[in-house]
């Protein structure tokens, strides 16, 4: 049976895109449900509280505590720290501006108006983003304060209260955290563990049983690609004894290895016989029972030898079947597998404050420039039609400010259409035909529980998507949680969603028009540094000693981040129109075709890597090595030729490449056809002849679809290029 990635379209279906991301985004996933339900509980929680005593700004109590809760408590606790640390920092900010600048209206404005490029220029300029947000969001949103026309100790305790709430609200969130991890121990680890082999076993089940599964291949190469790094970060913050701590990294790197054995099997043309079906089968079932015995914290039992089989014509099978096997054997001699309580998470170095290059780099500037710009106007507007209601528009240009042009109208659409179905469909539906039903905080709190689960769910979804929940919860809370009482106007939802289209044609108008950058521009860029990093991979270990497993490891989550934030502006280019746009969808689908291929190339070489560094379990002959270094000198070569090609760097044609193996690549090749050779040098050839037959049809590819390629190339202007660099942070899904 043969498996291969699914194609992408020339012209992608919008409807179909749509389908495919919610599919994608809403689906279940491990440890999904339980983290949804820890959101939910701190939320209502800090509801009742704020309903019950009425504190003041109690939605941003309600909205951080729905947000804030993280997979571990030690990341909630370091997350609640920042929030608390950023939020003091704004307020004495605000409340030193005031002092200073609130009596002289002029000076109050050009107060503002540096404050508002200030904040977009922190953005970039400040190496934590999420405190510089935090500081950001906390100084827009008390601006409305002090331009009201209440008593200056109003303004005082209503600019105290906004911090009281979210500290009260992220105390609350946090300790529950802890309380709930004491009580039901959550280990991420094993669920970590148990999820990749079981998506394994699940693909091996579907040769075995003759039925083809996209969608199994399509996961076990996306968590090939994750690879391991979380686990190991997991268990480097874990409260394992220190042999403990070595067996579960060895069983981590076992797990790994499989799933990496796993996903380069599921992409080759191979027909397996009826023997190879068989013990795809009997693979399965192993695998599933040692699911079973670490989801029950039970030693896995020792497997019996399989019986001798025929030689398989797929060595990559036997792999698998050993790895299992070493699985077992790891924790042999322990009575249970180790229990993990989770705990704070160590502290690290600290970053400097500012990004390395913070003054000298004008793209942080222009940045400040066009997002101040944007806030200002608005900022101007609703001040002078006296239309206070209307100040979200300052925050959704805070909001909706990223690199890209499609970037920002992703996140525009997703606030303007959760402020729709949260503020609209479901805050007024529910004051209309829910709440005059209800005369109790009891009664309410169920259908705050029901819109903070639906809400919750998208929020833990991808970044992709998971805006759309926080603005959906905000809107609603915003109706139902701002005074403490039914709302009989539509005012508050009308007052809302102005605000927001007065802050989208802002960002059109003004943010994107200056010094934008088409996510065009940020795919090429992500697709050329994934280039010269997988050319980087390709050295040859022996003329790169600082090539180790720590430095692969790091290599592997830096690639791996590349493609999740190809994908992502991907994403946005589909909201970006012009004369240019069919050329730019096209040359989408030629990118998002070529990181697939891409995608397979680093999942083998991923496999490859542990025989090139002689990690245990992988030694192979000598000549064998010696030979693949003269191959990988020419593979990493060829790779950053062609990032050399998109980028522009090199005026020859791709066309000059020489797509023939090597003299020394054909012998290495041509060897694979032996038989006589023990088990992993054959699947150490075949991984070997496999990437570059790969790179070889990327080429190929890309020279026949060059000239459609360059022809519009935004890669063309240097100083476009450099703009984008260290700009690529995502923000956080914040309010």
């Amino acid at each position: 049976m043969a498996t291969a990635a699914s194609p992408i379209s020339p012209r992608p279906n919008s409807l179909a895109w749509l389908r495919d991301l919610l599919r994608e985004e809403l689906s279940p996933y491990p440890g999904r449900g339980a983290l949804v339900a820890r959101m939910v509980s701190a939320a209502s929680i800090v509801m009742v509280i704020n309903m019950t005593f009425q504190i003041p700004y109690g939605i941003y109590g309600a909205v951080y505590a729905l947000i804030l809760s993280r997979e571990h408590p030690g990341a909630t606790l370091q997350a609640t720290k920042n929030l608390i640390v950023s939020f003091s920092f704004a307020a004495v900010y605000a409340l030193v501006g005031a002092v200073f600048f609130s009596g002289e209206p002029m000076l109050r404005l050009l107060w503002v108006l540096a404050t508002l490029f200030l904040i977009f220029f922190a953005l970039k300029a400040v190496s934590n983003y999420t405190a510089a947000f935090n500081f950001g969001y906390l100084v827009i949103v008390t601006i409305p304060i002090w331009d009201s026309q209440i008593s200056a100790e109003q303004k005082v305790v209503q600019t105290l209260w906004t911090v009281g709430a979210v500290a009260f609200a992220t105390i609350i969130t946090t300790l529950m955290e802890f309380v709930y991890a004491r009580l039901r121990p959550v280990n991420s680890l094993a669920s970590a563990i148990v999820e990749r082999l079981q998506s394994t076993a699940f693909w091996l089940r579907s040769p075995s049983r003759g039925v083809a599964s996209p969608s199994a291949e399509h996961q076990l190469i996306r968590l090939a690609i994750l690879g391991t790094s979380r686990m190991r970060r997991d268990l480097l913050h874990s409260s394992y004894s220190p042999e403990s701590t070595q067996q579960m990294g060895a069983i981590v790197a076992l797990v790994g290895r499989l799933v990496d054995l796993g996903a380069n099997l599921s992409g080759l043309s191979t027909e397996f016989s009826k023997t190879d079906l068989q013990r795809l089968g009997r693979l399965a079932d192993r695998i599933e029972a040692l699911c079973d015995d670490i989801l029950s914290r039970r030693t896995p039992h020792q497997f019996e030898t399989l019986e001798e089989s025929p030689a398989t014509t797929v060595p990559l099978l036997e792999e698998m079947e050993e790895t299992v096997s070493l699985i077992a054997e790891v924790t042999s001699g322990s009575d249970s597998l180790p229990d993990n309580q989770p705990r704070m998470t160590r502290d690290q170095t600290p970053s400097p404050f500012f990004v390395p290059d913070a003054f000298s780099n004008p793209a942080y500037v222009r940045f400040g420039i066009r997002g101040g710009l944007a806030a200002s106007f608005c900022y101007l507007i609703y001040n002078l039609v006296a239309w206070q209601g209307i100040s979200t528009a300052v925050t959704t240009c805070l909001l909706t400010a990223l690199t890209t042009i499609g970037a920002s109208r992703q996140k525009q659409i997703l606030r303007f259409g959760g402020a729709i179905i949260g503020g609209i469909v479901i805050g007024f539906g529910a004051q209309v035909f829910v709440l005059p039903a209800l005369d109790s905080i009891a009664g309410f709190l169920m259908l705050f529980v029901a819109v903070s689960v639906f809400s919750a769910w998208i929020i833990t979804s991808g970044p992709r998507l998971s805006y759309f929940g926080v603005q959906i919860a905000v809107a609603f809370y915003l109706i139902n949680l701002q005074e403490y009482k039914f709302q009989t106007s539509l005012a508050v939802a009308r007052d809302r969603v102005a605000g927001i289209l007065l802050g989208l044609v802002a960002m059109w108008m003004i943010f994107d028009q200056l010094w934008g950058a088409s996510a065009l521009v940020a795919m090429q860029r992500s697709f050329v540094s994934t280039l010269r990093l997988l050319a980087k991979l390709m050295t040859p270990v022996a003329k790169a000693p600082g090539v180790t497993v720590e430095e692969a490891y790091r290599l592997r989550e830096t690639i791996s981040t590349n493609f999740e934030e190809l994908r992502q502006q991907a994403d946005g280019l589909m909201l970006e129109f012009g004369g240019s746009r069919e050329h730019n969808l096209e040359t989408r689908s030629h990118l998002l075709r070529w990181q697939l291929q891409l995608r397979i190339i680093f999942v083998t070489r991923i496999a490859l890597l542990r025989y090139l560094l002689r990690l245990p379990g992988f030694e192979i002959p000598e000549p064998l090595l010696r030979t693949q270094e003269i191959a990988d000198g020419q593979l990493a070569e060829r790779l950053e030729r062609l990032a050399d090609r998109i980028s522009e760097k090199v005026p020859s044609s791709l066309a000059t490449y020489d797509t023939q193996l090597s003299v020394a690549s054909r012998i290495l090749y041509d060897s694979n056809s032996d038989t006589s050779l023990a088990p992993h040098s054959r699947s150490f050839l075949l991984l070997a002849s496999r990437i570059t037959s790969l790179l070889t049809s990327l080429e190929t590819d890309m020279v026949a679809h060059e000239l459609q390629f360059a022809s519009a190339s935004p890669l063309r202007n240097a100083g476009r290029h450099k703009e984008l660099g260290g700009s690529l942070r995502s923000p956080p899904n914040r309010i």
